[in-house]
């Protein structure tokens, strides 16, 4: 399942019979998944690039799966308790969801997390949990950063430093790259010792990517401790590969 995805170095991991489900009633999901994934470039520019909101990699891969019918949805699970023709609602829950698409009967939930802090792993997994539970969805999906693009960060923005000849803050302003007043202070601090390419490369992981954001090693910690489970579960991690120097 999903070998290409795997050939590329990407992360796969199928829990609470996610395989057989995705395999024999939603194939098509696999293939507009892989679809999507197998597109994804990410110039290495990209993760340097200040300004709010979603990182451009992101919008790219939500434009594309909006383009594949995987629409963000508003999911209400409402309780009622009748007597006789009068109905009480007793409890009522609403769960925004990045994508979902239905393939027949099945539905098929989808949230990305490229950088966020690591706690939405832990609300995306309980409202997966809940709405598998009453029925809403048949698999729960998770797209982060993989295991090789987390370890390989700081290479690969050194290469981009290398590339770009950075000796200052200076090279960086066409990026809209703003440290802060503390970020700066520690930054000088270290260039002192190990250069500045170095120790920019270094604090800007730590301060960006840092491993308190969303990413593999965070997701896979969850529901090794059966966050999430029963839910039949998808997780894909983004391969270092799809990074662009």
């Amino acid at each position: 399942m999903l070998d290409n995805l795997r050939t590329a170095g990407f992360d796969i991991l199928e829990l609470h019979h996610a395989a057989a489900i995705l395999e024999h009633d939603m194939p098509q999901a696999l293939a507009d998944l892989e679809t999507v994934l197998l597109e994804l470039e990410i110039p290495v520019e990209e993760l340097v690039s200040g300004g709010g909101g979603e990182a451009p990699s992101t919008q790219r891969k939500r434009r594309r799966l909006n383009e594949l019918g995987w629409k963000k949805s508003n999911v209400t699970v409402r309780k009622l308790v009748g007597f006789d023709e009068d109905e009480i609602e007793t409890q009522s829950l609403s769960h925004e969801i990045d994508h979902v698409k239905q393939f027949g009967d099945w539905v098929f939930a989808l949230e990305i997390e490229w950088n966020n802090k690591d706690p939405f792993f832990d609300r995306d997994l309980e409202n997966f949990k809940r709405l598998h539970a009453e029925g809403a969805i048949s698999v729960g999906g998770i797209i982060t950063r993989g295991q090789s693009l987390q370890e390989n960060l700081r290479s690969l923005l050194l290469q981009f430093a290398d590339r770009d000849e950075v000796v200052g803050f200076g090279d960086l302003d066409k990026y809209n790259y703003t440290p802060t007043p503390r970020q700066r202070r520690n930054i000088e601090a270290r260039a002192e010792r190990v250069g500045f390419r170095q120790a920019w490369v270094e604090l800007f992981v730590q301060d960006k990517f840092g491993e308190a954001t969303t990413h593999w090693r965070k997701l896979k910690d969850r529901v090794d401790r059966g966050v999430g489970n029963p839910c039949p579960l998808l997780l894909i991690g983004i391969s270092s590969t799809v990074v662009k120097v």
